[in-house]
C-alpha cells in the first residue's frame, strides 16, 4: 500500500462494502475505530482485511483517515494542530476546525436525518446549542466550517494552490492533485465520466457524466448532503451547506445545474 494509492481510494480500505452482510462489514463496526485517536484506529485498521488488493479498484473509505495519521507522524505536531497551523490560519478561515466555541454555539446549524418512520428528525447528538462541540480528529471527517471558509479553500485550489499571496501548493503540484489518476470506469456506475485524482473526483468525460460542467472540475461531498465543486474552465467555484444526513439528496444535482444555466457569457 502507497500513499498514492491512500490519495486515489484505491488502497483496499472501505467505509461498507457494495455487498449487504458482507464480513468486513462487520469488523469494521466491531473495531469501535472512533473509539479513541488516531494512532488507536490505525492500530485496530491494521487488524482488518483489505477489501481488495491495493491499485487494483476504487473503493471510497478509510484513506484519507490514515493520511491523517500519516501527516501526523511526518510533521511531529497533532494532526488538528498541523490543519490550523499550516492550512486554516494561513488561509485566514478562522470558522474552520474540529470543535465549535460556546460563544458560536448559536450558529451551529441543526442536523437532521430521516427516522425509521420516514419523518424528518433532529440528530441530538451533533448539536451545539447549549455548549462546545468536539468531533474526533480524522483525516476523513469531523471538521466544522462554513461556506465563506469553505470557499477560500476553493479558491486556493482554484488558483493553482495561492491565495492572498499566501502560497500552500505549487502550481504543477495543485495540477497533479486535480488530474484523475485512476482509469476512467473505476467509479461507475455511480460516477460515470468521472475519474479520481489525489483527493478529488475529477470530470474526465463531460458527455457521460449526463449534465453540465467542464472538463477537469474537481470536488466531492460531505456526510450531511454538502457538495462542492471548482471548475477551472468556467473559474467558477459552488460550496453548497446542507445538513441533511443520509439521503440521496437530488438537490445537489440541481443546485449544481441551475449554477451553469446561470451563465450567459
Amino acid at each position: 500500500m502507497t500513499i498514492k494509492h491512500l490519495l486515489t481510494h484505491t488502497a483496499g480500505l472501505i467505509y461498507e462494502s457494495d455487498t449487504e452482510d458482507h464480513p468486513i462489514d462487520q469488523q469494521y463496526e466491531d473495531a469501535d475505530l472512533y473509539g479513541g485517536d488516531l494512532a488507536n484506529m490505525i492500530q485496530k485498521l491494521g487488524d482488518i482485511p483489505l477489501s481488495h488488493h491495493p491499485g487494483d479498484a476504487w473503493k471510497y473509505g478509510m484513506s484519507t483517515d490514515v493520511l491523517g495519521y500519516l501527516v501526523q507522524i511526518v510533521s511531529g505536531m497533532p494532526f488538528e494542530t498541523f490543519l490550523k497551523t499550516r492550512i486554516f490560519e494561513p488561509l485566514g478561515m478562522s470558522d474552520t476546525g474540529f470543535s465549535v466555541k460556546v460563544e458560536n454555539a448559536d450558529r451551529y446549524s441543526k442536523v437532521y436525518e430521516f427516522g425509521e418512520d420516514g419523518e424528518l428528525q433532529q440528530i441530538e447528538k451533533i448539536h451545539a446549542a447549549t455548549g462546545p462541540l468536539s468531533f474526533f480528529h480524522s483525516g476523513g471527517g469531523g471538521l466544522q466550517s462554513t461556506a465563506a471558509d469553505y470557499l477560500r479553500f476553493c479558491q486556493m485550489v482554484l488558483n493553482g494552490g495561492e491565495l492572498d499571496g499566501v502560497r500552500l501548493l505549487g502550481r504543477k503540484t495543485t495540477e497533479l492533485v486535480t488530474m484523475s489518476h485512476v482509469p476512467p470506469d473505476w467509479l461507475a456506475p455511480k460516477r460515470t465520466g468521472t475519474g479520481f485524482g489525489l483527493g478529488f473526483a475529477v470530470v474526465t468525460d463531460v458527455a457521460d457524466t449526463h449534465t453540465v460542467g467542464s472538463l477537469g472540475t474537481c470536488g466531492w461531498g460531505g456526510m450531511a448532503s454538502t457538495t462542492f465543486w471548482i471548475d477551472p474552465v468556467e473559474d467558477l467555484i459552488g460550496v453548497f451547506m446542507t445538513q441533511l444526513v443520509g439521503a440521496d439528496s437530488p438537490f445537489q444535482a440541481q443546485f449544481r445545474v441551475l449554477t451553469y444555466q446561470a451563465l450567459t457569457g
